[in-house]
């Protein structure tokens, strides 16, 4: 397979698709991000690939100008697979949603790992300031239509399972590594994200 017979199979790209593509972020984009509460990050190493949910209320990524954005590190589990990443290539990618919107906001740059005080002062949330924020210069912005969003259903309650389908996920880690999970109560654990 190669790009000529992907052409073939698919066309050229539409007109519109091509022309929407920014090298910066517009007042379109900046309103999404300033809307959005959860964003999906993308980075690379040289032999793999990390895709990290990070969520807070809406306006947690700050839009520092339409060059800039600032998304800070909240407590996790310390794998820190992207920060890592980003030491070694600062390409970062960048998916944004909005509950109940079903268009996403893609974003693409150059990343570096701040320690600054002011700008990690800049991400106070409550009491939590984080250890690091990412300053991301944007290189591509563009905004993605909603079809794969209404095809799988992902803001309709309608189409949401009745029951949850999988294990939680302390039991699912549990069984893969064998290791025990002190806390076992997952409904303790998000309720308080619900405060």
């Amino acid at each position: 397979m190669d790009e000529k017979r992907l052409r073939a199979l698919y066309g050229p790209a539409k007109e519109k698709a091509a022309a929407k593509i920014l090298d910066k972020l517009d007042k379109h984009c900046i309103n999404f991000i300033e809307n959005s509460s959860f964003v999906i990050i993308g980075t690379r190493n040289d032999q793999n690939i990390d895709l990290s949910p990070k969520g807070d209320p809406h306006g947690f990524v700050k839009v520092i100008n339409e060059r800039f954005l600032e998304i800070p590190d909240r407590p996790g589990n310390n794998r820190i697979d992207g920060l890592l990443n980003i030491l070694k290539n600062n390409f970062i990618s960048l998916l944004f949603l909005i509950p109940s919107v079903n268009e996403t906001l893609r974003v693409q740059g150059k990343a570096v790992i701040s320690e600054d005080i002011d700008t990690r002062e800049r991400h106070r949330f409550k009491t939590n300031v984080p250890r690091t924020v990412l300053r991301v210069k944007v290189t591509h912005a563009h905004l993605h239509c909603g079809k794969s969003m209404l095809r799988g259903g992902l803001w309709d309650p309608r189409k949401w399972p009745e029951i949850r389908p999988i294990p939680t996920l302390f039991e699912m880690i549990e069984d893969q590594t064998g290791i025990d999970c002190e806390i076992k109560d997952e409904q303790k654990i998000l309720a308080q994200y619900k405060k």
